[in-house]
Parts: structure tokens; C-alpha cells; sequence
């Protein structure tokens, strides 16, 4: 299972998420306050993992490199605990 500290903190908050992992990588999608929103890891032509994703900005699909994990669990904590 990848990307294991997110889907802690999202479980920890109560969300459900449909998990998926396709050739070592990982695609996580959720909603929240009635928004879809989706994590989705690559591995880029050479090798290198990246993500794309929506936490930042619902409507809007970015492109992440390098520590991407820690970068969307920073965000995701950021977030107000739904009761």
C-alpha cells in the first residue's frame, strides 16, 4: 500500500476513500463537503514519481514532484475537521 500517511490522516478525519494501486502506484479518490477530489501518482519516463492532484484547488489538477506526499499531507491537515 502506498501514500499510507495520507490515508491515515483522511481516515482520521472520517473520510472515505477509494483506494486503487496499478503497477506501484497509487490513485486515491475522495469526497469532501460534497467535492470530488483525487490523488493520483505516475511514474514519469524516466522513472521518476510524481502526482497529480486537486487537494490544493478543487477545480483545478496539479502536477507534483519530488516530496509530493509530505507536500498534500501538509495541506490535507490544514483542512477543518468535519464533526
Amino acid at each position: 500500500m502506498r501514500l499510507t500517511e495520507i490515508q491515515e490522516e483522511l481516515k482520521r478525519r472520517k473520510i472515505k476513500v477509494d483506494y486503487v494501486e496499478e503497477d506501484g502506484c497509487a490513485s486515491i479518490d475522495f469526497i469532501w463537503r460534497g467535492l470530488g477530489y483525487h490523488i493520483w501518482e505516475f511514474l514519469d519516463d524516466d522513472g521518476t514519481r510524481g502526482c497529480e492532484t486537486n487537494v490544493f484547488t478543487t477545480g483545478k489538477t496539479v502536477e507534483l514532484m519530488d516530496d509530493y506526499a509530505d507536500t498534500i499531507l501538509a495541506e490535507l491537515k490544514r483542512w477543518p475537521m468535519m464533526e
